[in-house]
């Protein structure tokens, strides 16, 4: 084997360790020396070797689910919630150098996040404005995540584990207030009921015809087919000869 030969295979060995393949979703922060000189890919990428070093990062959306989170309430309910962050990489560079592990570190910021928002808001907040407290999550952590070089897009609060004694005073809650809701409405259309009566009467007061009406009308509704029931209504001024009579 002669030293072309030789020189040769160096080479070739030294173009195939040096050869790094980065897909679409994936840059490579090269380190020469120490020292970054670039973000390389996608496609074929040269890297020398001995001399340089490459580091891959995935710049698709990353789902990180964040751990249940035991909660004290602002007003002293004890209750277990998880969430999710979804973040994805804009700035290679910054993700690689300005933190160790990026992942990790988000993981522990939504995390400490979570139980310091959540810790200023009330139950009834945490229950009902679910909008509003994950966009306050996706601020802040987007803020304090903006100096790595990632974007966080979205938090989802998921699941509110509450304690099974605050889950019966919550249902005794609701069956109170559904209760309150059902006397209200039967009020009302009482009161309601009572106004068209008090109409009805003075229009009938005005017009002592329409009580004769009503009358007919309330015939016309008794006599339905097969009922053997008759009945005549009689003014009571008819009767009136009968019981002087009586009282003589």
């Amino acid at each position: 084997m002669g030293p072309v030969t030789i020189l040769v295979i160096i080479f070739a060995f030294i173009l195939l360790t040096s050869l790094r393949v980065l897909r679409e979703y994936q840059r490579g922060v090269v380190f020469r020396l120490g020292k970054v000189i670039g973000v390389k890919g996608p496609g074929l990428v040269v890297i020398w070797p001995i001399i340089d070093q490459m580091r891959r990062v995935d710049l698709r959306v990353v789902t990180m689910d964040v751990p249940p989170q035991d909660v004290i309430t602002r007003d002293n309910v004890s209750v277990k919630v998880n969430a999710v962050v979804y973040f994805r990489v804009m700035d290679s560079v910054k993700a690689i150098i300005e933190v160790e592990n990026y992942l990790y570190a988000t993981s522990q910021l939504g995390q400490t996040t979570l139980r310091s928002v959540l810790g200023e808001t009330s139950l009834d907040e945490l229950l009902s404005n679910r909008e509003q407290i994950n966009a306050k999550l996706q601020e802040i952590l987007d803020r304090l995540t903006d100096p790595w070089g990632i974007k966080v897009t979205m938090v989802e609060v998921k699941h509110v584990d509450l304690p099974e004694e605050m889950r019966r005073v919550m249902a005794r809650q609701a069956e109170a207030e559904r209760d309150r809701r059902a006397k209200i409405i039967h009020a009302e259309a009482e009161f309601q009921a009572s106004q068209k009566l008090a109409d009805a009467a003075d229009i009938i007061a005005q017009h002592p015809i329409a009580l004769q009406l009503r009358y007919l009308h309330t015939l016309s509704e008794i006599a339905v087919e097969n009922n053997s029931t008759t009945i005549f209504p009689v003014p009571i001024e008819f009767l009136k000869p009968f019981f002087e009579s009586a009282k003589k």
